[in-house]
């Protein structure tokens, strides 16, 4: 089973986070262990570096973090609109066989309405399909975040966006390549579960993980509940 992230500065990390893919990992670890159980695929693997404004850093907070385990698709500043175009060749190179996405927040933020961003959804698992027509995928709504406090406008878009994504889902789910919606966790607080608001700290971290475990668990059997 090749597992490949997808996703934006909550996904990539940056220099100094351990992220919440480090957090898969261990959990992968656990519980599919062994030659052939798992393999973490993408084409990047570094973290975002604030003073380069890049992903130009190595320094994750684990440095016994393995090479072949930080592999991922995911940039800082990069949505749905980004990433569209991108997983296709990802899904081809890397051979991936389950997408684990957490996008949108950036979408909202500053590219696309609900609307244009659930067509890049759209386009997205088209595209992954197309590169693997077994390709699974486990998509995250986006989560609490500080604008929404204070953005009224922002946050209605927010839960129209997920409402949205829940459709798509159900509409695009299939026997040969299903699809999951994963929950957000009831008890993530962005004062206690991020360091800023909205980029998740070491609990953050744990609690999306968790999110994605438990929801490949619980739907395909996959592994075991998240257990961090």
């Amino acid at each position: 089973m090749r597992f490949l992230f997808v996703g934006d500065s909550m996904t990539v990390g940056r220099a100094g986070d351990f992220t919440w893919r480090y957090r898969m990992w261990r959990h992968l670890e656990a519980v599919l262990p062994g030659p052939g159980g798992y393999a973490i695929v993408g084409p990047r693997t570094t973290l975002y570096e604030p003073a380069d404004d890049a992903a130009t850093s190595d320094a994750y907070a684990d440095p016994g973090f393995p090479a072949a385990a930080r592999r991922h698709l995911a940039g800082w500043g990069e949505g749905w609109l980004h990433m569209a175009p991108l997983v296709g060749d990802a899904v081809t190179a890397a051979g991936a066989d389950v997408l684990l996405i957490s996008l949108g927040l950036i979408d909202l933020g500053f590219y696309t309405n609900s609307d244009q961003t659930a067509e890049n959804v759209r386009a997205f698992l088209a595209a992954a399909r197309a590169a693997n027509p077994r390709v699974r995928a486990v998509l995250l709504p986006v989560i609490p975040n500080v604008r929404a406090e204070y953005d009224a406008p922002f946050a209605a878009e927010c839960a129209r966006f997920n409402e949205l994504l829940a459709k798509t889902v159900a509409d695009l789910d299939t026997a040969a390549s299903p699809l999951l919606l994963a929950s957000v966790p009831e008890s993530y607080d962005i004062h206690a579960d991020t360091y800023d608001g909205t980029h998740p700290g070491p609990t953050g971290e744990h609690k999306l993980a968790a999110a994605f475990a438990d929801a490949m668990h619980q739907a395909w059997g996959l592994g075991g509940l998240y257990r961090y």
